[in-house]
């Protein structure tokens, strides 16, 4: 079966025989994609200025790719492009001009200028170009649908596996609890090696869901002014216990009144796996160092313990999903090989990033970049779904 997909051509040059030639060619251009089997046909416009233009797309004007004439009257078009560009809109720019230097095309394609035509140019050129710009939008169009299509089958499957998973394994543990009190010391040992298994299998179920809801857009996301130091010290809090117990120290840099306008929940899921990981892979009697800070736009957040360190192998993979690096020195430590992969997709949601250096025996730290979320244009934002579990998660 073949579909029909029409592309908007917008023209945006002084011309006007020009822009009238263009548009009876565009008009009557149309070209068959065997390869996702649609038939493209285009509906042209054009535009005598950048203003113009600016103020067509402002009032909703569709736009799927733009012949823009680089010399132009007021602004000129890498002008046009710059803003084109801030408004993040997905569309290739064919950029129109006998003016072309190597640093105006250098200029236009870090602007995200897809190819030029040289003034003048033929017919067949320019259906080539239109061509070659409208195949490469439509593949990569289909490529990003596919992508979520893949992302939703996922998050639909995981939701089911772990529906059916927690009932069992909620039943299992009841019945462990009942027993554990009532049989010998070394079957009471083996009990509690059980409820130690199946605590990982419950939390690997969470840390799954809070993967696939991310990645899906499914989690519900309610962005405010969040204050850090408090989620900090709720994240202190929840580990203290654990830290105690080994006689790890938790130290907090934070500055008072540093906020991030963010989803809360987000930043809980990237404090609690961090802090949790550098008590958990720590030595007794070590230490943890969390700090944030803020730098023009981004907030950096740091943490640092004196644990059993990394080799430069082990670090570049770690944000993979489900790795865990094993060795005789985690061999004991549970963990469901998520938890960094799901901080390394929130950071990349924040326009930031989640790295890592490290030194075997001696200790690795994490850094967080971390920007203020736009809400209009953050995936996932308002997805309809159940708010994700806040269970401390760990690589």
């Amino acid at each position: 079966m073949t579909d029909k997909q029409t592309l908007k051509v917008i023209m945006v040059d002084d011309e006007e025989p020009l822009c009238l030639g263009v548009q009876r060619i565009v008009n009557r251009y149309g070209f068959h994609l065997p390869d996702v089997q649609i038939d493209v046909a285009y509906d042209f416009a054009h535009f005598q200025s950048g203003e113009a233009f600016l103020a067509a797309l402002a009032d909703g004007a569709e736009l799927d790719v733009l012949l823009l004439d680089l010399k132009l009257p007021g602004i000129d078009g890498l002008e046009v492009l710059q803003q084109v560009s801030d408004q993040g809109r997905e569309a290739l720019t064919l950029f129109i001009t006998a003016y072309a230097t190597f640093e105006t095309a250098v200029k236009a394609t870090k602007l995200g200028a897809y190819d030029f035509l040289p003034k003048p140019f033929s017919p067949d050129e320019l259906r080539y170009g239109l061509r070659k710009a409208s195949t490469q939008l439509i593949l990569s169009r289909q490529a990003r649908q596919l992508a979520e299509e893949r992302r939703q089958i996922r998050f639909n499957f995981i939701s089911v596996l772990a529906h059916e998973l927690k009932s069992p394994l909620n039943a299992v543990q009841g019945y462990l609890n009942i027993l554990r009190d009532d049989v010998p010391e070394q079957d009471r040992r083996m009990i509690e090696r059980s409820l130690l298994r199946l605590d990982g299998m419950k939390k690997l179920i969470f840390d799954l869901l809070d993967l696939t809801r991310i990645e899906s857009g499914q989690k519900q996301r309610v962005f405010a002014d969040v204050d850090l130091a408090a989620v900090v010290a709720d994240c202190v809090e929840l580990f203290q216990g654990e830290a105690g117990e080994r006689r790890i120290a938790i130290a907090v840099d934070c500055p008072a009144g540093l906020t991030l306008h963010a989803d809360a929940g987000e930043i809980e899921i990237v404090l609690n796996n961090l802090v949790s990981n550098a008590v958990k892979y720590n030595r007794d009697g070590g230490k943890v160092d969390v700090s944030l800070a803020r730098d023009g736009e981004v907030v950096t957040l740091t943490v640092s313990d004196t644990g059993i360190g990394l080799t430069e192998a082990e670090a570049a993979k770690l944000f993979n999903e489900f790795t865990r690096i094993k060795n005789e020195h985690t061999v004991n430590i549970l963990g469901s090989g998520l938890g960094l992969s799901t901080v390394k997709k929130l950071a990349n949601l924040y326009g930031g990033d989640a790295t890592v250096t490290s030194v075997p025996g001696e200790g690795s730290t994490f850094t967080v970049t971390l920007r203020d979320a736009v809400e209009a244009a953050t995936p996932g934002a308002g997805a309809p779904a159940q708010p994700a579990p806040q269970a401390p998660a760990g690589a």
